[in-house]
């Protein structure tokens, strides 16, 4: 009798494909999903197998990795299933790909949904289960409801799914909340209070996603009407300490009437009758007084903002960043100096560092000037090499132990990495090549700031993170060894450091390593000499160029380095840094434009930020549309002055 009515099913699945649908499939977004789930996912609408179950293992990092939403989800959840009054609902959240996380039914009703397949780490993907309320809610990025029929296996036909998608403040899919009935009495008409209850579910559990998220800034809440302000309806924008625009949800895009891509990084003035000054003087550390703001367009809209009073950063000195504020370190690049002064002003704010750049070209240097330029210069800077320290020491090296925690431990104990950087500044250097499992332990330091000794009590700890590698991260992410998650906690701000050989200040570099390893010694480089240097690659780099200088220097018999005193890798133009005039730093593509902007270079600029900002400055993609490498991308992003503002 199944396999009949499974064969009817599938008969009027198949009209479909042959353009002449009836019944569900003639409402236009089932005969989507129908032909997607033919065309594209090659299902037979017959077939009866259960859904795919992930692995234990896997489920549970599925549900660490959403740990945040889950426990912001878990009373939107049990709320919405007393309200439906339990009784013959599921009330399912799920990730972004389909698999449900977690689970809300009457116990007595358990088998039941577990015999329709909501198990706890179920694949409802499109692609693997046909057109369903969670998988074409994945796909159609909408609420929507699928009705019995309208679903495309035959085995799923005794359900009646209601889902909402949840989205992160960035716009991109976070979750999916869904309610699936297994009774057969539900008609499609009964399930419009059931949706509207779980699309208000959804938007609840995506406004307290994103003031969580944005916790540690300046919060901006705004709404047409007074009352609303600081209702699920609200409109949103998280703030830097300049006024720039870091997030925004969906209400937020709606009333100022703009795409996500077209608010990011502005200044609230840009939109808002109302000066910097102005605005953050209304700020309290709860945000509760709320008043009339004018947009530029006429409309009053009630706000309010949340966020701690306090001073503007100061501009960083000149003199700061033009002497050398770290060994090894110069900023007489133009656009060295410019990251320095970015860093210097975002690091008070806790904002992480990403510092990426080749092998030895002054990361941990970097990162030493800007703890010395800041508040807590006189705390400690505590750097770690995650590459350099074996996977099974690391865990005990960056969170420490109790005394007599494990065989061989000290007596004592150990205080890890990061209780020692308590106070100041932890460099987690080689960030890429973090083990996958201390990558989770890290995050929740990061969010909740605790650390867990081996065999010890969690202790408070208060510290500035500076991460550096020279990975491209985001292709670790998608590889699956680094938590996406993690990437951008630590993602506050991305620097990329130039290679030597792509200075400006190569020739100012040079004398300040040579003076720091003369140390008070007369040492001169014959200009023959001196050319060699500032003709070669230095493929390694600062640390290269350390070295050479620390032997010349030691086997300098008089005062003056000669030609013929320089490895003979270095001398006769071997592995020069001379490239075409398009590609050199001063000229060209990666130069600094020191003369009046012609018309050209100004269309290279708005064409390149039109896309960086189409790709919300995601820098491989951008790359991969220009067509181009990403090194030669950030050399155009030097010279044209262009960063992303934190």
């Amino acid at each position: 009798m199944q396999s009949t009515a499974f064969s009817r099913h599938a008969r009027q699945v198949l009209t479909v494909a042959q353009g002449s649908a009836h019944g569900p499939g003639s409402d236009p977004s089932i005969a989507r999903s129908w032909l997607r789930c033919l065309e594209d996912h090659h299902l037979d609408p017959a077939l009866a197998q259960a859904p795919v179950v992930l692995e234990h293992e896997r489920l549970l990092e599925s549900r660490e990795r959403l740990h945040q939403v889950r426990q912001i989800a878990e009373g939107e959840m049990n709320s919405l299933h007393q309200q439906l009054c339990g009784a013959g609902h599921a009330v399912l959240l799920t990730d972004a790909r389909g698999v449900i996380l977690d689970r809300i039914t009457a116990p007595s009703e358990r088998r039941t949904f577990e015999r329709a397949g909501l198990w706890l780490g179920a694949d409802w993907s499109e692609a693997r289960e046909g057109t369903n309320g969670i998988g074409t809610c994945v796909v159609e990025r909408q609420p929507l409801t699928i009705h019995q029929e309208e679903h495309f296996r035959g085995l799923h036909t005794g359900l009646t799914c209601s889902a909402s998608p949840v989205f992160d403040p960035h716009g991109e899919l976070l979750a999916v909340l869904d309610v699936s009935s297994a009774r057969v009495a539900v008609s499609r008409q009964s399930q419009f209070h059931t949706m509207a209850l779980v699309n208000l579910s959804a938007k609840m559990i995506e406004s307290r996603y994103f003031l969580r998220h944005f916790d540690q800034h300046w919060l901006l809440r705004f709404h047409l009407h007074a009352e609303s302000v600081g209702l699920f309806s609200e409109a949103l924008l998280a703030l830097d300490g300049e006024g720039r625009i870091r997030a925004a949800n969906q209400s937020a895009l709606n009333l100022l009437g703009s795409r996500r891509e077209a608010v990011l990084g502005l200044p609230l003035e840009r939109f808002f009758a109302c000066s910097h000054d102005q605005l953050f003087s209304r700020a309290s550390p709860e945000g509760s007084a709320v008043w009339p703001l004018h947009t530029h367009d006429g409309r009053q809209v009630y706000a309010s903002l949340r966020g701690q009073s306090a001073p503007r950063v100061q501009a960083v000195p000149r003199a700061l960043v033009e002497r050398s504020p770290a060994p090894g370190l110069c900023l007489m690049d133009p656009g060295l100096q410019a990251d320095f002064r970015r860093a210097v002003r975002v690091y008070p704010r806790d904002v992480p560092l990403l510092l990426r750049g080749e092998t030895g070209c002054g990361k941990e240097a970097f990162a030493r000037a800007v703890h010395q330029a800041s508040a807590r210069r006189d705390q400690p800077f505590v750097a770690i090499n995650c590459a350099s320290i074996p996977e099974s020491l690391i865990e005990s090296e960056l969170f420490g132990y109790r005394g007599g925690s494990f065989t061989g431990a000290r007596k004592e104990g150990m205080r890890g990495k990061l209780l020692q950087a308590d106070g100041g500044t932890l460099l987690l250097d080689e960030i890429g090549d973090m083990p996958l499992a201390l990558q989770t332990r890290l995050l929740r330091v990061l969010e909740e700031r605790h650390v867990v000794p081996i065999g010890g009590a969690p202790q408070a700890v208060d510290l500035r993170i500076v991460s550096a590698t020279h990975r491209d991260l985001l292709q670790r992410v998608e590889q699956g060894s680094f938590r996406e998650d993690l990437y951008y906690r630590l993602n506050g701000l991305e620097i990329h450091l130039p290679a030597v050989r792509e200075r400006a200040d190569r020739a100012a570099l040079l004398d300040a390593l040579l003076a720091e390893e003369a140390a008070g010694q007369t040492i001169v480089l014959h200009p023959q000499a001196r050319q060699a240097l500032l003709d070669f690659a230095w493929p390694g780099n600062v640390r290269q160029m350390r070295n050479v200088l620390r032997t010349l220097v030691a086997l300098c018999d008089g005062a003056v380095v000669h030609l013929a005193d320089l490895p003979s890798s270095l001398r006769g133009g071997r592995g020069s840094a001379a490239a075409p005039t398009e590609d050199r730093r001063g000229g060209g593509e990666s130069g600094g434009h020191t003369g009046a902007p012609t018309p050209l270079l100004h269309a290279e600029r708005d064409a390149l930020l039109s896309v960086l900002e189409a790709h919300r400055w995601h820098l491989t993609r951008v790359a991969e549309h220009l067509g181009i490498s990403r090194n030669t991308l950030y050399r155009k992003l030097r010279r044209h002055g262009l960063a992303r503002t934190v």
